[in-house]
């Protein structure tokens, strides 16, 4: 590595290391790729980490009306998906062998922009997939080189481990889901176009994804669960249309997508997305990830919020109650709580 691009990654280390705001520390990393690297345009999507359905998006494209076109082609394409790559960056020239019409997705969108080359980075660890980027290029940048591929393949372990810690920190606030009157829902067409939606719809998103002024909040968590729907019914892809996404003050929500009930072939029919409170149970899967609790934690961590005392929990678990306040202390180390009135407090949001 030259030392120029030793330069470079120490200073994303650092950003890592001080790492105070999932968004702010997003945009800073991001100034700091264009100035070391250099790219025309990105996106930069965090995922639930089971499903690794994107949400809270971070990007600069060409043009806001092809976003529905975009995230549908992303989804429905098998090459370079972040879902069947391991953590660290590739490209789509280097995939491709230079060959970019093999890629749905250049086919469909980024051709018509010039696209010449598509970094693509998986922020993947033990625990889950906590967000994927791509950066494009354009003819006049050219291809990434060597060097750049290995300075975003360098960032990509300490960004993993922020990104997972900045979800952890979610929990350590809680507010109330904001008040509604009725059901927060959207109705996509096919190729993701808003064709409807519940009243109490329009003040979600603005707080998912805040737009600039006045103007609507773009639907994009809507518009990734539906475009995963589409990749499991074509079959690219298996894991469910779903994805928790953070409001704000450690308030988790839900969207889910489904196809409307109507007549004729599937494929034609409408989708429906909701936004719902994330359930107990979902919310404390995500908790458990992000704070990188083992297995044995989780176990004793879902027995704990059912209630069960140490007698209780050793007899669950086969362990004596020795053991139980090992991997209690354990808990608390990764959690930062130091009771489990503070715990369960943080897991349940209240």
């Amino acid at each position: 590595m030259t030392a120029p691009t030793t330069r470079a990654t120490e200073r994303v280390e650092r950003l890592c290391r001080d790492h105070v705001g999932e968004r702010a520390f997003r945009v800073a990393l991001i100034d700091e790729l264009r100035r070391s690297v250099g790219f025309d345009w990105y996106a930069w999507l965090l995922t639930d980490p089971e499903s690794e359905v994107g949400s809270s998006p971070l990007a600069d494209t060409p043009s806001l009306h092809d976003l529905p076109r975009l995230i549908r082609a992303k989804y429905l394409t098998e090459l370079n998906r972040w879902t069947g790559l391991d953590a660290g960056a590739t490209t789509l020239h280097l995939a491709t062998g230079g060959a970019l019409e093999r890629s749905f997705l250049w086919r469909e969108v980024l051709s018509k922009y010039g696209v010449v080359d598509v970094a693509s980075l998986v922020f993947r660890d033990a625990n889950g997939c906590w967000g994927f980027a791509d950066l494009w290029r354009s003819e006049v940048a050219g291809p990434f080189s060597v060097r750049d591929l290995d300075h975003l393949a360098a960032i990509v372990s300490p960004v993993t481990e922020a990104l997972r810690r900045g979800q952890a920190r979610t929990f350590d606030e809680a507010t109330p889901l904001p008040a509604r009157s009725g059901p927060v829902m959207l109705v996509l067409s096919p190729e993701l176009e808003v064709k409807a939606q519940t009243p109490e719809t329009d003040r979600y998103l603005r707080n998912l994804v805040p737009p600039d002024g006045d103007r609507r909040p773009v639907p994009a968590g809507a518009y990734n669960v539906a475009a995963q729907l589409l990749a499991v019914e074509a079959r690219i892809d298996d894991h469910l249309p779903m994805s928790r996404v953070h409001l704000g003050g450690g308030v988790w929500l839900t969207l889910r997508a489904a196809r409307v009930d109507a007549e004729g072939p599937s494929t034609d029919h409408d989708i429906g997305v909701t936004i719902e409170p994330t359930s107990p149970s979902e919310r404390r899967s995500v908790f458990a990830l992000s704070h990188a609790l083992s297995p044995r934690e989780s176990e004793l961590l879902y027995l704990l919020a059912q209630g069960a005392d140490t007698r209780t929990i050793a007899q669950g678990l086969f362990v004596s109650q020795h053991t139980v306040q090992d991997h209690l202390k354990s808990i608390f180390a990764k959690t930062g709580a130091h009771n489990r009135r503070t715990l369960l407090t943080r897991l349940a949001g209240a």
